[in-house]
C-alpha cells in the first residue's frame, strides 16, 4: 500500500488525531470509505463500457500483453493435453 509500514501508519493517525480530534475521525473514515467506494464503482463502470478489448486495441503495450497472455493460455492448453 504505497510503501507504507506500520510505524508510517501509526503516525500519519496520530497526526490526523491531533488535527482532528477523536469525534471528527470516524465521520472522515466514512467519508474516505464512501468516496473510495465511489470511486471503485466508477472505473469498474467505465472498464464495463471501454471492455478489456477495446483498451488493448488502443494501446500498443496492452497488445502486446494481451499477445503474451494469449501464447501463455496456449502453451497452458498443451501441457494439459500432453499431461493427459
Amino acid at each position: 500500500m504505497f510503501g507504507l509500514g506500520t510505524p508510517e501508519l501509526i503516525v500519519i493517525l496520530g497526526i490526523a488525531f491531533l488535527l482532528f480530534g477523536g469525534k471528527k475521525l470516524p465521520v472522515i473514515g466514512a467519508g474516505l470509505g464512501k468516496a473510495i467506494r465511489s470511486f471503485k464503482n466508477g472505473l469498474s463502470e467505465v472498464e464495463e463500457a471501454a471492455g478489456m478489448d477495446g483498451i488493448a486495441k488502443r494501446l500498443p503495450v496492452a497488445r502486446d500483453v494481451a499477445a503474451v497472455q494469449d501464447k501463455i493460455n496456449k502453451v497452458k492448453e498443451v501441457s494439459k493435453m500432453l499431461t493427459k
